[in-house]
């Protein structure tokens, strides 16, 4: 069995609505790199970003961003009115990255003639990407779900997908998939209301046992065989 967090391999496909819609969402990585002229606001995030995968989201302070990157706080005040401003932007940024960890998964999947079988195939799929961005990007994950008082604007409750906001990318990326189950017949209408929560509590519980909790003992070997096991009774449970 493929390890959880072995890369996803591009299988072709149009995927260009998908590209638009994570377009520079994946983790950055590397060394830090001081600014010297541009755009000093994507700077700051960037260097957020990186603060927030080295550490979660206590790591994000906008004094340490401006050092990163080699300019004064008070330059760093002209872009951002203060450090929650600065952490929204890089918990939107997590979000995006994990939208494309998800859709990674499902591109990386073969072929099938069968659209039912393949839109049950897509579900796991999301949530094996889903699983191996927590594992893989722990500070990043804990930051995309972080509190801030632009989220507590919203009215979001995590059972409708919005329309719009790219914060809500991998939610929306959910429930494109969910949707697509009753679509090809492998979900009953009357069990796709709020769907979205069964499964998001699933590999969001999963997650944090692997990162916070007792999976986090675990091998690799037999904590992939947890999430697969779990990701095919979340699905089952869903299609019956």
């Amino acid at each position: 069995m493929e390890s959880i967090t072995d890369g996803a391999a591009d299988t072709g496909g149009d995927a260009g609505a998908d590209d638009r819609r994570t377009a520079g969402a994946r983790p950055r990585t590397g060394g830090r790199s001081r600014y010297h002229h541009g755009d000093l606001r994507n700077a700051l995030i960037e260097a957020a970003v990186e603060l927030a995968t080295e550490g979660g989201p206590e790591r994000v302070v906008l004094r340490e961003a401006a050092r990163s990157v080699g300019v004064s706080p008070t330059a760093a005040y002209r872009h951002f009115e203060g450090q929650g401003e600065l952490l929204e932007e890089v918990k939107i940024h997590g979000q995006q990255a994990l939208a494309a960890s998800m859709i990674e998964a499902v591109r990386a999947l073969p072929a099938s003639d069968d659209p039912g079988e393949a839109a049950v195939r897509r579900t796991e799929a999301v949530g094996r990407g889903y699983v191996r961005f927590a594992i893989e990007h722990p500070g990043l994950y804990r930051t995309a779900f972080c509190r801030t008082e632009a989220a507590a604007e919203h009215d979001f409750t995590g059972i409708e997908a919005p329309d719009a906001g790219a914060e809500f990318a991998a939610f929306r990326e959910l429930s494109d998939t969910l949707d697509a189950l009753v679509a090809t017949s492998r979900m009953r209408p009357e069990n796709r209301p709020a769907a979205e929560a069964a499964a998001w509590a699933t590999v969001h519980g999963l997650s944090l046992l692997i990162l916070d909790g007792p999976l986090a003992l675990l091998p690799p070997d037999q904590r992939d065989a947890v999430v697969e096991r779990t990701l095919t009774t979340i699905v089952a449970g869903l299609i019956r």
